[in-house]
């Protein structure tokens, strides 16, 4: 096996959209997001982390030190970010439930957290280049199960730091990676 230096990958720009679940992705790389999918903005210079991780359980026996089989037992996979931009969309999404009115036409606004929010779950897309390389990643159907503290001071931007954990969907796959990087074709 050869190291080819052509094969590493930086995100140099992207975003995360927020689409109500059912919503469909693009097909390809080159469709434009339909208008449903709302781009949150700029988003820390930390990007994006995305985790997969998978549970196993060890079905031991009597006869034998190691395991004789490994079951399955759950599929986590999560994107995290900080939305620098305090718009009704990432307001929104911050807060679970909650609703903006206009107080003042044009001039104030006013935000309704609830104190006891339902579901809300999202269909979720992040996007990102690298030079002429796109990839698209689409979670059906998942929901912002985690926030930051909001942190509010002289030097630092506000942000929105959320967790999305993607959740499974009637789909066979819990998200859809699409990818125009060469060094994904299959070897002949």
């Amino acid at each position: 096996m050869s190291n080819d230096a052509d094969n590493v990958r930086v995100a140099l720009n992207g975003s995360i959209r927020l689409a109500p679940v059912g919503t469909a992705g693009p097909a390809d790389l080159t469709a434009a997001w339909g208008a449903a999918w709302v781009d949150l903005g700029y988003l820390s210079d930390d990007g994006v982390s995305m985790e997969y991780s998978t549970d196993v359980e060890d079905i031991n026996a009597w006869q034998s030190l190691s395991p004789v089989r490994r079951v399955l037992t759950s599929v986590d996979m999560t994107l995290g970010f900080t939305a620098l931009e305090l718009k009704s969309a990432t307001v929104t999404a911050y807060f679970p439930g909650s609703t903006i009115t206009e107080v003042s036409p044009g001039t104030v606004y006013r935000l309704d957290i609830p104190a006891a929010p339902g579901p809300d779950e999202r269909a979720i897309g992040l996007e990102w280049f690298d030079g002429d390389i796109t990839n698209r990643l689409v979670i059906p159907r998942g929901e912002i199960t985690d926030r930051g503290a909001i942190s509010l001071g002289r030097s630092n931007p506000v942000g929105l730091e959320m967790t999305v954990s993607a959740y499974a969907s009637s789909a066979p796959e819990l998200a859809t990676w699409l990818s125009n990087d060469p060094a994904w074709a299959l070897a002949a």
